[in-house]
């Protein structure tokens, strides 16, 4: 049986959960036990503190984990990261207050940064060649420069809100984050065999977000100019129409294209676009 480890609370929780829901994994966590077993895929699941997962993935307590790419990079185990998910976007990025007029990295030497990533923020000062002094500690870290315990802060960002709020603006990016799936270097066969068949599911599922099924109808003067907008998985489908020389045209289009392509597709003189979700998509 395959171990992965998830978050228990936070803001990757969630999307952990109905990611592996939506691969068909039942898993019930009603009464936020610290592990259960999946019922219908050979899974079990941790819910830890996000922090603790690469160690967890490391030791092979746990085999695989679901974590912040800024903690698996801070954490610094010898594990694999296996997959990108595309939730839980961000950055790690240094802020300073609004009043500071702000150049260039240079304008740090001297000055305390607080941080919970004091690991990043340290290789990022080395290579830059910043004498800047670093104030580790956790939680809270936006309110330091207010009160006087730093000069700027190193914390993660997503709209920049919390920095707008609290007097503060983004000058450094030295990180984008989102969430991985990471794996222990040493797993089984078995969880080998497992884990491909998790994998296989939550690329079905992330490639379907990435798509969406698209039927028309055109003349057949126009399907070659449509065939090179839909060149679909590897090719539209086209069912004749009872209207002589029309026909209809299935297909798949990136999300983002989807705009463009359908712009073009009225210029080609398409008619009756349906646009469909697709639940999962194997290729």
């Amino acid at each position: 049986m395959l171990k992965i480890a998830i978050q228990k609370s936070g803001r990757l929780y969630e999307e952990s959960v109905k990611l592996l829901k939506e691969c068909g994994i039942q898993l019930n966590n009603g009464h936020k036990e610290l592990k259960t077993v999946a019922e219908n895929f050979p899974l079990e699941i941790f819910f830890l503190r996000d922090d603790d997962i690469p160690q967890y993935v490391y030791d092979g307590v746990a085999d695989i984990g679901i974590v912040g790419e800024n903690v698996l990079v801070e954490k610094a185990k010898d594990i694999n990261l296996v997959y990108r998910l595309g939730f839980g976007k961000c950055r790690l990025s240094i802020a300073v207050p609004k009043t500071m007029s702000y150049q260039s990295i240079s304008d740090l030497n001297g000055l305390k940064i607080a941080t919970s990533y004091a690991g990043i923020l340290q290789n990022f000062l080395n290579e830059k060649n910043s004498n800047a002094e670093i104030h580790e500690i956790s939680g809270s870290v936006e309110i330091a420069p207010g009160i006087g315990l730093a000069d700027a802060i190193c914390d993660l960002v997503s709209s920049g809100s919390t920095l707008f709020t609290n007097g503060l603006k983004e000058v450094e990016v030295i990180l984008k984050s989102e969430a991985v799936l990471a794996a222990n270097k040493n797993l089984s066969e078995e969880n080998k065999a497992i884990l491909e068949k998790l994998l296989l599911r939550i690329n079905a599922v992330k490639t379907a977000k990435n798509n969406k099924y698209i039927m028309l109808n055109a003349p057949n003067s126009q399907l070659n100019n449509i065939f090179s907008l839909l060149p679909g998985m590897k090719s539209p489908t086209v069912v004749p129409l009872a209207e002589e020389g029309w026909s209809s045209v299935q297909s798949v289009v990136n999300e983002n294209d989807f705009w463009e392509v359908i712009e073009k597709l009225q210029q080609y003189q398409a008619e009756g676009i349906l646009v469909l979700p697709i639940e999962k998509m194997i290729v």
